[in-house]
């Protein structure tokens, strides 16, 4: 029998806990509410904590190493939920816990993984924010995982629940855009340049050591912790890796999520901020070849005049300006041409003369993203955005930034074997080094 092993901090420096638990075996009744534990406490695990309590799910804990976040996070659900859940300093603790459920990760991206391994290690469905993992190495354990133990995974790339875009994907299926043969992917975003200033001073009883986890130990930053992390490959993908994540996503659920590409190739890099702090591309243009299509993925940090679309527009009949939408997909079929944007911003198909031909305004996905995890953790039926879907779709951002990082080469896949053809380089970084006290193993 398998046996995973995580070392953590969570008791002691060096204990080692084995977990070896069987499938989830209590069944909820179709009006029991879900119990659920957030797990890092930031702003987006306190929006979709929210989300998933008025959709139903009941909130019986709250989990960080800062207990000021976990108090932040107790008053945000304070107006809709009267029971006060219990506090948590380590997430060992809650997924020892036989009195949860399911739990949703928050954590930063380098925590997301071995998170989720834990948590589906001890029976618990879990909802992992995007990117559900820092490599594909640990999205590959989390996919056998899942299945083994019989878990319910849903990652947080809400598109996968929002209707307009299922209408989307109906027309797309009808045929009416002719033979897709291009899609643009774009994550053009303003940015600034990021430099570490002083490091400040670490919160009271907060456990730096833990914070880091897996990753390559540095000595405590303010502005690391407090979202800098986002710029070292130590904890992230970049921001490439983050938001782009969504259109990413929402791009392969139109195309019929096919899988992992022939080839990738990236070409750019810290080119408008050089000499900042930062280790990941402000520019990268990257080109994936699959068998019927070209997918491209352009993405930035520093044009000022692109914008994400904002709240107005997604809560409203409403469409963004597209030539300047920071988020936009485009899918150049023989006959027409569809433009999407994520979160709200709905969709046109046009004609030659940019005349409209049809159009569908959006809303965001959030609210019916949670309610389908809470519907799947009582029907036990896989998710609107499960791993069988996410992992190839994730897996396409890796790869960017791996053919960055070998030197912006153009790489060949194996794609059933996933892994690179004849490049040792790319296939070293389809898995992390994990730090001493913290492996994830198999």
């Amino acid at each position: 029998m398998n046996r995973r092993n995580f070392i953590t901090t969570a008791a002691a420096a060096t204990s080692v806990l084995t977990l070896n638990r069987s499938a989830w075996s209590s069944v909820i009744g179709a009006n029991e509410r879900v119990r659920f534990v957030l797990v890092g406490c930031g702003g987006r695990g306190q929006t979709v904590t929210y989300n998933m309590i008025r959709q139903g799910g009941e909130l019986v804990g709250l989990c960080d190493l800062n207990p000021e976040r976990i108090n932040r996070a107790a008053e945000s659900v304070a107006d809709i939920q009267k029971k006060k859940p219990k506090t948590y300093h380590h997430m060992m603790k809650v997924f020892d816990d036989k009195d949860v459920d399911a739990v949703i990760i928050a954590t930063p991206d380098h925590w997301h993984g071995p998170a989720a391994i834990l948590a589906l290690n001890a029976g618990k469905d879990v909802y992992v924010e995007k990117p559900h993992a820092h490599n594909i190495w640990e999205s590959q354990q989390m996919q056998k995982l899942a299945k083994k133990n019989h878990c319910i995974l849903q990652v947080g790339t809400q598109n996968r629940s929002a209707p307009y875009n299922h209408k989307a994907l109906d027309y797309v299926k009808s045929g009416n855009l002719g033979d897709i043969r291009l899609v643009k992917v774009y994550n053009l975003k303003p940015g600034d340049p990021f430099h570490l200033k002083d490091p400040g001073d670490k919160p009271r009883d907060f456990d730096w050591n833990e914070w880091t986890g897996p990753a390559a130990m540095r000595d405590w930053h303010q502005d690391i912790f407090e979202g800098g992390w986002h710029h070292y490959w130590t904890y992230s993908g970049g921001d490439l890796a983050d938001d782009a994540a969504h259109q990413i996503d929402l791009a392969a659920m139109l195309m019929g999520d096919p899988g992992f590409p022939l080839s990738v190739s990236s070409a750019g890099g810290r080119l408008q901020h050089k000499g900042d702090d930062s280790e990941v591309p402000d520019l990268l243009e990257t080109v994936y070849e699959f068998p019927e299509f070209i997918m491209t993925l352009e993405h930035s940090n520093f044009p000022k005049y692109m914008r994400k679309t904002d709240g107005s527009i997604r809560r409203s009949d409403e469409f963004p300006y597209w030539t300047q939408n920071a988020t936009r997909i485009e899918l150049y079929g023989s006959e027409l041409m569809m433009t999407i944007g994520r979160h709200g911003g709905g969709w046109i198909v046009t004609t030659a003369g940019g005349r409209i031909k049809e159009k569908v305004y959006g809303r965001p996905g959030d609210e019916p993203h949670c309610k389908n995890f809470l519907e799947s953790v009582k029907s036990r039926k896989a998710p609107n955005a499960n791993l069988d879907k996410l992992h190839s779709s994730t897996a396409l951002l890796h790869l960017a930034n791996i053919a960055h990082r070998v030197g912006n080469k153009k790489l060949w896949l194996n794609t059933k074997k996933e892994r690179f053809k004849g490049n040792k380089a790319a296939n070293a970084l389809l898995k992390r080094e994990y730090r001493k006290g913290f492996e994830v193993t198999i």
